[in-house]
């Protein structure tokens, strides 16, 4: 029996007939072209923005301190998704250990921080997302896959001939190379970008990258432009498209508001956006440095509600109305 539409789904955003994009990349005998260009990027590693060159498939690392095979944290279906992506049955997260940004005030820092979690080869990744097919999840959700982009495309070459049809979800920093996005193109589905910081400065004290703002609009626009706006399947669950995720964060209105007038100015005003309010205080936040001062005080707090209602107003202000709301 076909699942009853939801009342709120606006039509021009639906899909009745939806396939996984890497279906049609199966079809066309593309994955294992798609798999040797990812060794590839492997051999003088220029996977995401950091451009190490280092040989990786000779287990050489460096910032990401991941060498030829990724490291899964854990695997499981989650229900603190969207609800777009949860559903009934969750979102088969497959988590990867590690990162390439160093935010201090990371919220999962005890697994992008440090080394947690088992070294995996493409046929692990690949039973382990098979297995959360079989679960009933309603996706696959690959979280901060930005450095581990070969080994998931090595993993779906495996895992969709063997019966893998559900969406894909790359679920991500944003601190993205448009080479492995474009690598990605025709496997992923759902795009899910963070968009942390529009200033340089911001950047490079947060998360240790001055270069984020540019790379992180570089990398949405090449997001949308290979999936487009988010579509849902008659059931309102998420199909195919761009999802932005933006952290509120404090003292950082302003930022919030060039980051909003940029997503419905150049992306389009139709962007899906997730307004997220639960910052804490995470990690290296509040720490005692030598001189005897909290460390980042600037952010050693929550963002009050009336930052997080001016999020929510900046987003409104530059004309994006599909700003995601939990049931």
């Amino acid at each position: 029996m076909a699942a009853e539409r939801p009342a709120h789904l606006d039509p021009r955003f639906v899909i009745e007939d939806f396939e996984p994009a890497y279906m049609e990349t199966w079809r066309r005998g593309l994955l294992e072209e798609k798999v040797k260009a990812a060794l590839r990027e492997l051999e003088e590693c220029r996977v995401c923005p950091r451009n190490c060159r280092v040989n990786r498939l000779k287990d050489e690392q460096r910032v990401c301190h991941t060498g030829r095979y990724a490291i899964v944290s854990s695997a499981f279906p989650h229900f603190g998704e969207e609800d777009c992506l949860r559903g009934s049955r969750g979102s088969g997260t497959i988590f990867f250990g590690l990162c390439n940004l160093r935010c201090v005030f990371c919220q999962n820092w005890d697994i992008s921080q440090k080394t947690a979690g088992t070294e995996m080869d493409a046929a692990g990744i690949a039973g382990l997302a098979l297995e959360l097919q079989a679960r009933g999840c309603h996706n696959i959700n690959f979280v901060t896959p930005e450095h581990v982009a070969p080994q998931v495309v090595e993993a779906l070459a495996i895992a969709i001939p063997k019966g893998l049809r559900v969406p894909i979800v790359y679920n991500t920093s944003a601190y993205d190379s448009l080479a492995s996005l474009r690598l990605m193109e025709g496997l992923v589905d759902i795009y899910m970008p963070d968009f942390k910081f529009w200033n340089r400065e911001s950047a490079r004290v947060l998360c240790k990258a001055k270069d984020y703002p540019v790379v992180a609009r570089a990398a949405i626009q090449e997001m949308h432009r290979q999936v487009g706006d988010l579509r849902f399947g008659p059931d309102g669950l998420a199909r195919r498209g761009l999802l932005v995720r933006h952290l509120v964060m404090p003292g950082q209105t302003d930022e919030c508001e060039a980051i909003m007038e940029w997503l419905a100015e150049e992306i389009s005003p139709d962007t899906y956006v997730n307004v997220m309010g639960q910052y804490r205080t995470q990690y290296q936040v509040g720490e005692i440095a030598r001189d005897g001062k909290r460390r980042y005080a600037s952010i050693d707090r929550r963002p009050t509600r009336q930052e997080i209602a001016a999020a929510y107003g900046a987003a409104h202000a530059a004309g994006l109305r599909r700003l995601d709301a939990r049931s």
